[in-house]
């Protein structure tokens, strides 16, 4: 007897909580609010879609997010770059109307944010946290500047349908998006050569160099993944609101952050979960929209996402710990 009871504590030690604590926490909020908000429509279909086409923005950057910090980095300058990409699309169709170059537009700036970013940091040896925070004001300054803080309207049709409000079979478009920029981010995480050493990068620098990793490349590559993610993310959001506006992603570094962590990916690096990040993500979402359906403040939402966020790192740090006991 005594030996069993030792395996089953072995082996309750030998699972990875943090890889399955966010379906855990996933499944006893939705129940919860569920009861409790019941009579104020959370259940209703299209308040659950509105939380998917809300949340389809976080989730597309959570994807490259789960390759920035499994690779032992932080980028917090993707809200910045989605709306300047969102600007940038909404000027192009101003004064062009031409759709592919303004998606082409938007997402090279994403690509050329993280190229920058990834030479700053493996070039100048910048900590990301610092090199992507001075981008983050720089970025958002220049999206504030280029129209003077005005929005510009988009009146493209197609694009708006395309990017942001059009259904197919009854379901956003965005959705649609989001399974497509996972369907790519799990094949690349999961089944690649770049994400076994995007996780070797983050888990243990020196080793993998010394295994022939080139971590610098690496990094320059996760860097411009996120910034490509994030510019497209910004093409979604303008035409989700018809607009480019200098204000879009404010706080999504944040919540992406969040997400991914939630997910189980370990903010030290080394290892990390797409599909996690996926329900990490919404789960955010179904907490956002609870706490409006509550009928709470702003200033109180704000609190209550800064303490899921302290939680999550500290879900993260106690699972991670306990593995390694």
């Amino acid at each position: 007897m005594p030996s069993k009871e030792v395996n089953k504590r072995a082996s309750l030690r030998s699972i990875q909580w943090n890889r399955y604590m966010v379906y855990i926490v996933f499944i006893i909020v939705f129940i919860l609010f569920s009861i409790l908000l019941n009579n104020k429509g959370f259940l209703n279909p299209n308040n659950l879609a509105n939380i998917l086409r809300q949340t389809s923005m976080i989730s597309i950057m959570a994807v490259a997010g789960t390759f920035v910090i499994a690779a032992g980095q932080i980028d917090l300058t993707i809200g910045a770059v989605a709306a300047m990409s969102a600007m940038i699309a909404s000027l192009v169709l101003r004064d062009l109307n031409n759709i592919p170059l303004a998606v082409l537009g938007g997402v090279g700036f994403g690509v050329l944010s993280g190229a920058i970013v990834g030479l700053l940091v493996t070039k100048l040896r910048l900590p990301a946290f610092l090199a992507t925070m001075g981008m983050m004001s720089v970025i958002r300054g220049a999206a504030m500047w280029v129209t003077q803080t005005a929005a510009v309207p988009i009146k493209n049709a197609t694009f708006n349908q395309v990017f942001g409000i059009g259904m197919i079979g009854g379901i956003s478009v965005l959705v649609f998006w989001t399974i497509g920029f996972y369907i790519v981010g799990y094949i690349l995480f999961n089944k690649s050569i770049f994400g076994r050493h995007t996780l070797a990068t983050g888990g243990n620098e020196l080793s993998a160099i010394y295994s022939g990793v080139k971590t610098n490349r690496i990094k320059i590559i996760v860097f411009i993944l996120s910034g490509a993610f994030a510019g497209f993310a910004g093409i979604l959001y303008a035409g989700r609101m018809q607009a480019g506006r200098f204000s879009f992603g404010d706080g999504d570094e944040l919540s992406v952050i969040a997400a991914v962590v939630l997910g189980g990916t370990s903010m030290a690096g080394g290892s990390g979960s797409v599909v996690g990040s996926l329900f990490g993500s919404i789960l955010m979402g179904v907490i956002n929209n609870a706490l409006i359906l509550a009928g709470l403040s702003i200033a109180q939402q704000t609190i209550i996402k800064g303490a899921i966020i302290v939680l999550a790192v500290a879900l993260s740090n106690l699972t991670q710990g306990k593995q390694k006991q």
